[in-house]
C-alpha cells in the first residue's frame, strides 16, 4: 500500500488520474497535451502510479493507452475506510460509476497464490460464491461451451454467455449477458477477458471487460474492484470481505418455498 500512497501524495499525479477518470484509455501524447509539463514529466509520473498499480497500458496497433485501475484504491478503502465510513463511501462511488462513459474497463490485482489456485478460484462455482456476491458460476469450461451465472436466493439466472477462449491456467475469455434486471439486459452482450501472469510467488490478474456500449448501465461493470478484493482476501488469507458492500447480496435470505 505504500506505493499507492506515495503515488497519490503527489498533485500532478492525481491530476493525471483525473484525467483518465473523465476520459479513459489515453495515449502518452493526449495526456501530455492536457498537462503544463513535458512529454518526458508526464512519462515519469505516468510510470509511478503504473509502479502502484493505479494505472495499467494497452496497446492498440502502434498507440499505447492508459488506463485507470480503481482496484489498489478500493483495497485502501476496504482495509481503512470502509469501517468508518461504508454507506457514505459508497454513496460517492455510485456517484462516480454514474459520471463514467468508457467502452472499456480494465482492471489490474497482484495476488499472493499459483495459477492453478487461482484459475481454481476464477471456475468453480463454490469458492466464486465466497468473493463473488454470493453468484456461482457453472459451466464445463470448455472452448465454445456455454456458462450461467445464478444466486441461491435469485428466481431464475443472474446472467449467462459463453467461453470463447479457455487455456488454463493463463487465460479465460466470455461474452456475457446480464439478466439480473430489465436495464441491464437491454444493454445486450459485452466481453470479458482474465489474464493470469506469474510474477515470483504471486499472480498479476488483469480483468479486461469490453464491448460495452458508451455509457453503459453501470451496474455491469461497478462490482469488479470489490469482487477482485473480496478474491484476493479470501487467495490470501482464507477470509472474506465483511463490508456491507461485500455482503448485500452474499447474505441475501433464501427464497420463501
Amino acid at each position: 500500500m505504500d506505493e499507492v500512497f506515495r503515488a497519490l501524495a503527489d498533485p500532478t499525479r492525481r491530476s493525471l488520474l483525473d484525467e483518465l477518470f473523465r476520459e479513459d484509455g489515453q495515449t502518452l501524447s493526449a495526456l501530455e497535451g492536457r498537462l503544463p509539463m513535458t512529454r518526458f514529466g508526464v512519462m515519469k509520473h505516468l510510470k509511478q502510479l503504473e509502479e502502484a498499480g493505479l494505472v495499467v497500458t494497452r496497446r492498440r496497433g502502434r498507440e499505447k493507452l492508459h488506463f485507470l485501475n480503481p482496484v489498489p484504491i478500493r483495497l485502501v478503502h476496504d482495509r481503512w475506510v470502509s469501517k468508518y465510513a461504508e454507506p457514505w463511501v459508497e454513496g460517492l462511488s455510485e456517484l462516480k460509476n454514474r459520471l463514467e462513459e468508457r467502452v472499456e474497463k480494465v482492471f489490474e490485482i497482484y495476488i499472493k497464490t499459483t495459477p492453478e489456485r487461482l484459475w481454481q478460484a476464477i471456475t468453480d462455482p463454490e469458492i466464486r460464491s465466497k468473493y463473488n456476491f454470493g453468484s456461482r458460476l457453472t459451466s464445463d469450461w470448455t472452448p465454445g461451451s456455454r456458462y450461467e451465472m445464478s444466486h441461491p436466493a435469485a428466481n431464475g439466472p443472474l446472467g449467462e454467455g459463453e467461453n470463447l477462449e479457455v487455456d488454463p491456467p493463463r487465460r479465460l475469455v466470455q461474452s456475457m449477458v446480464a439478466l439480473w434486471d430489465d436495464d441491464v439486459k437491454a444493454e445486450g452482450t459485452s466481453r470479458i477477458t482474465w489474464e493470469i501472469e506469474p510474477i515470483g510467488d504471486s499472480c498479476r490478474l488483469t480483468v479486461t471487460h469490453d464491448q460495452l456500449r458508451e455509457g453503459a448501465n453501470e451496474q455491469l461493470y461497478g462490482g469488479w474492484p470489490m469482487i477482485l478484493s473480496g478474491l484476493k482476501t479470501y487467495l490470501e488469507t482464507g477470509e472474506l470481505l465483511t463490508t456491507p458492500g461485500s455482503l448485500m447480496y452474499a447474505t441475501m435470505a433464501e427464497p420463501q418455498a
